[in-house]
């Protein structure tokens, strides 16, 4: 598989703007063992309408100067609306009725709300100054996914529940350009330079499933040369050197397991040579660990003088542990044709040729295959576009989302990411148990997302401060 693909899925269809657009909640921080479920079961559901009253009180003179439409706030030279604020808020207050909690004070959700808005739009304003676009076909592919996630058969039947709700869809549809462009925003400016170490990969696993994992194991053999309580000066100074003997003797190559039945004090000297069994090394007296920190396995360490006497330990095993518990992800068996952008070919040349491959394929005049091996500008050109099974966010979110929407053994229309254009073909789907290696990067995708998401917000409040922004009373 082409490694340039393999990155996480930092935000699956929907960002936190998108989802108070649809009441939706926003994407909660995985814990590992949410990964065994579908990446569409993340709570992506459009809003049940609000229950209106059945009649409405006649609104005062002061009461229409407050719902007219009138700049709150202006962010560089952009007003923010008191239309915007309002619609946002009663977003807000919906998402926040379904999931049955506390409703806040209103002006305090209201200032909440007009500062997101103005991040946002400070945001948007530098994605838009950068030469960042969103083409129809992005935009397409969002409100298809959205319809998908939310169990809908089509945009239209989308488009017309947005309306049921008494959103206007020209502001539905800009919202949703408006999320597209923070994404790939997000994507450029933080999500790149993020970086994981197997250290971080392993805390994390420890911190979200309980299990050791990347802790190190000491397996130790142990004579024991025991100094009772009292003994006396010349005593104490033969056992020492009867200590002294016994690793003089292991260390020239006698066995030890024979050494311990023949002279160690301790209880396991005849059933199991000494040894004392792999463990973390926190089961292990620090004395011990710290006599054998610098050993290689192997080696010879003592006599070690603790308070029941003198020790001569054989480093026998260390490692690492590895395993982890076991964990079920949806996987999409996946290939494509990559037509890269660039001075001998631009984005409508690639997006014309990719979709009229699409139309000979289904036409039955190529196949798939065919076309791959000989147009496809990516490594998977020679297996015919096959790309293997692929785990939830292991693409960039435009190839993902549209995966993601395909049925098996249907090709996707030509799709544009930050390495061209694609067609993508589902092959087949599955839920499959991950091996260690794949935990651990879908452990190391999770702590890049968390730490994208740190890193974003302190880029977005650089934004935010950078941008010129004058407060707005409301007219009198």
């Amino acid at each position: 598989m082409n490694d340039i693909f393999f990155r996480f899925l930092a935000l699956p269809t929907l960002t936190p703007l998108l989802c108070a657009v649809l009441a939706l909640p926003a994407q909660a921080q995985l814990g590992l063992g949410d990964a065994r479920k579908p990446s569409a079961a993340n709570g992506l559901r459009l809003p049940s309408a609000s229950p209106r009253p059945a009649t409405v009180a006649p609104a005062s003179a002061s009461d229409v100067t407050r719902q007219a439409d009138y700049s709150v706030a202006v962010v560089n030279t952009e007003p923010v609306t008191n239309h915007e604020v309002r619609a946002r808020v009663g977003r807000a207050l919906r998402q926040l009725a379904e999931r049955g909690q506390p409703m806040p004070p209103a002006e305090a959700l209201r200032k909440e709300m007009l500062e997101r808005l103005i991040s946002e739009r400070a945001q948007l304003q530098y994605a838009r100054e950068t030469g960042l676009k969103v083409d129809a076909g992005a935009l397409a592919q969002a409100e298809l996914a959205i319809a998908r996630q939310n169990d809908m058969t089509s945009v239209d039947e989308l488009h017309r529940r947005v309306e049921q709700e008494g959103i206007p869809l020209k502001d539905f549809r800009d919202d949703v350009r408006n999320q597209v462009l923070l994404a790939r925003l997000r994507e450029r400016e933080i999500e790149t330079r993020v970086k994981v170490s197997d250290a971080e990969v392993d805390a994390f696993i420890r911190e979200q499933t309980g299990a050791r994992v990347g802790s190190p194991e000491l397996n130790l053999a142990m004579i024991l040369i025991l100094l009772p309580e009292g003994t006396g000066e010349t005593e104490t100074t033969r056992l020492r050197e009867r200590a002294e003997e016994v690793a003089r003797r292991a260390r020239a190559g006698q066995d030890f397991a024979e050494l311990a039945r023949d002279f160690s004090d301790a209880n396991n000297r005849g059933r199991d040579g000494g040894v004392l069994g792999l463990r973390p090394l926190d089961r292990y007296p620090e004395i011990f660990v710290q006599a054998t920190q610098r050993s290689r396995v192997g080696d010879v360490v003592g006599p070690v003088r603790s308070g029941a006497g003198w020790h001569v330990l054989k480093v026998l095993e260390r490692k690492q542990v590895t395993d982890l518990p076991e964990v079920r992800i949806p996987q999409t068996r996946v290939s494509h044709i990559l037509l890269r952008i660039g001075q001998t070919q631009t984005e409508q040349v690639a997006r014309e040729r990719a979709a009229d491959m699409r139309r000979r394929i289904r036409a039955g005049q190529a196949k798939f295959e065919d076309l791959a091996r000989q147009y496809s500008q990516d490594d998977s050109a020679a297996d015919g576009g096959e790309m293997g099974w692929a785990s939830p966010g292991q693409f960039v979110p435009e190839f993902e989302q549209a995966m993601n929407n395909l049925d098996p053994g249907q090709i996707s229309e030509p799709i544009t990411s930050r390495f061209g254009v694609h067609l993508i073909r589902v092959e087949g789907r599955r839920e499959q148990v991950l091996t260690a290696a794949e935990q651990r990067q879908l452990a190391r995708n999770m702590l890049r997302e968390r730490k994208a998401q740190e890193e974003f917000d302190t880029w977005a409040q650089e934004v935010r401060g950078r941008a010129y922004v004058e407060y707005r009373d409301a007219p009198k």
